[in-house]
């Protein structure tokens, strides 16, 4: 039976890629999934500099953005700032999303709160990777952050590349067809899979395919590990054209 789902997302005010790349591989899975249908909304948290001290800041505001979103009634919220979440210590997306969702349920919404951080350490679980390489744009010290984060989830970042872009408006604007030369020069050989944007910021989508071409390994990025996570919680099937390995349907 045909039906819209309402996606609400959780995003920092300088952020543009989020609700650039989600509903373009939303838009792409109606090419084969026509009776579902979606619409965008959002609210912001304000954050400018990739710092932990704005990091922290914006974390603070994700109650007042997850209890705008319940007055939508939106079906599910994805929370769009990965180092935000993990800046505040390992496994902190368990306890953001438990608090988020029970901040909606207690304004009368049944939406589920997911977070990109938790949608990227799940998608290498779902995917049985084990050891990866990593891309990001922060400076080394958030790099190493993100990097601690995944590895106490039980995954072993082998090598990243911080590209050190401090301002998020920046990160938004960096070319993703730069994205496969960065790859080539990286040790991917042995690693189970690639995260290609470790950023919900950092554009990535056009390069996937790419990059799944180029090295023969499954890639990751924050927007392809929200959006199968959305599906899943919706319980939709997770098969998109272009979305690469995670969401080609096998999982």
């Amino acid at each position: 039976m045909a039906k819209n789902y309402r996606i609400g997302q959780i995003v920092p005010s300088s952020n543009t890629t989020m609700e650039t790349e989600i509903p373009a591989l939303l838009r792409m899975r109606q090419l084969v999934s026509p009776e579902d249908t979606f619409t965008f909304h959002s609210s912001r948290m304000r954050m400018k500099k990739v710092t932990k001290e704005e990091l922290a800041a914006m974390d603070a505001e994700s109650d007042r953005c997850a209890l705008e979103l319940s007055d939508a009634r939106v079906d599910v919220m994805g929370y769009a700032c990965l180092v935000a979440v993990m800046a505040m210590g390992p496994g902190y997306h368990k306890e953001s999303q438990r608090r988020l969702t029970q901040v909606a349920a207690d304004n009368g919404s049944n939406a589920k709160v997911i977070t990109s951080a938790g949608a990227l350490v799940n998608a290498l679980g779902v995917i049985g990777a084990k050891k990866v390489i990593m891309v990001c744009p922060y400076m080394e010290p958030l790099a190493e952050t993100v990097i601690e984060y995944i590895e106490a989830e039980g995954y072993d970042v082998t090598s990243h590349c911080a590209l050190h872009i401090a301002d998020n408006l920046e990160v938004g604007l960096h070319d993703p067809a730069k994205l496969p030369g960065i790859v080539a020069g990286m040790p991917y050989q042995d690693v189970d899979a690639i995260i290609l944007s470790a950023c919900v910021q950092m554009p990535s989508l056009p390069a996937v395919a790419q990059v799944e071409a180029m090295t023969g390994k499954p890639v990751i990025t924050s927007s392809i590990a929200t959006t199968y996570a959305m599906l899943k919680e919706l319980g939709l099937a997770t098969y998109i054209p272009g979305g690469g390995a995670l969401l080609s349907g096998a999982y």
